[in-house]
This record gives C-alpha cells, structure tokens and sequence, in this order.
C-alpha cells in the first residue's frame, strides 16, 4: 500500500510545489500570441484587400443573422472587433479589455452563431478568462506602462 502512495507524494510534495514556482509570463504570453491569432486569421476571411468583402455582407445576413443589429454593421463591427482586439492582445497592451471584447464575441458566436461548436469556444473562453483574470504578464505593453506610469504617479 505504501509503495502505491509514492507516486501521489510525489506529485504532492514535489511537483506540485515546482509547477506553482514557473512563473506565468510565459504562458500568459502563448494565450496572447494563440488566442490573437484566432481572431486575426478570421478577420482575414472578411475582408478583400482594405475593404470587407462582398460575402462577409452575405454569412451577416444570411448565415449568421444576429437579432438586435443589422448585417451591415454586425459585419463591420466583428471585422474591426476581431482586427483591433488581436492586435492589442499580441502587443498586450489594454490586455483585459482586448480580453474582455473578445469574449463578448465568443459568448455571441456561441449563443446565436454556431451553438454546437461549445468545445472551441469554450476553450477560446478559457483563454480569455485567464486574460482577464490574470493580465498579459511581464512581457506587454501594459507592464511597461503599469511601470512608467506607477513611477509618475509615485513621483508627484
């Protein structure tokens, strides 16, 4: 029995522990790059050089057909959403508001687009939340800024 317990007082008392230690900039950094690309790449579906193409207008209208907004705009609105928002995620700059936009997006999607796709965007949630939740890590804009700016601050 004792030899059976081993493996989970290892786990326990060892790396669990070193798991805690690894610092999250790292990974915070990977669900910026991963999760702005997602977003990105989808933008690129919706536009023809520097306008929105032609069939974006007609998946809004016809495929998508959101209640509460029209086609037109919702198509403008998640071109420029998913454009913008990947942009700040990869820079890390306004992280959790990027974050936030898009999962506004993703609970969208989910509820009135693809119902049946809740795995991926569950996961994309996920990803998300952790944004929020835990901001972009040392390797962003908004440390630098957090830093530049808290040193103002305590200055005056």
């Amino acid at each position: 029995m004792n030899v059976l317990l081993m493996p989970l007082r290892l786990y326990y008392r060892r790396l669990e522990p070193a798991l805690d230690r690894l610092p999250f900039d790292l990974v915070a950094l990977l669900a910026r790059i991963v999760l702005g690309s997602v977003f990105f790449r989808s933008a690129l579906t919706k536009v023809d050089g520097f306008s929105i193409a032609q069939s974006t207008f007609f998946l809004f209208e016809h495929e998508y057909a959101l209640p509460l907004i029209s086609p037109v705009l919702a198509a403008w609105l998640a071109t420029l959403a998913e454009f913008g928002l990947s942009l700040l995620l990869w820079a890390g700059l306004a992280t959790r508001l990027a974050a936030l936009g898009l999962l506004l997006m993703t609970l969208v999607i989910q509820t009135f687009v693809y119902p049946d796709a809740w795995v991926t965007h569950g996961l994309w949630a996920t990803g998300l939340l952790t944004l929020l939740l835990r901001g972009p890590g040392a390797l962003s804009l908004d440390r630098l800024l957090s830093r530049l700016l808290g040193r103002q601050v305590s200055a005056a």
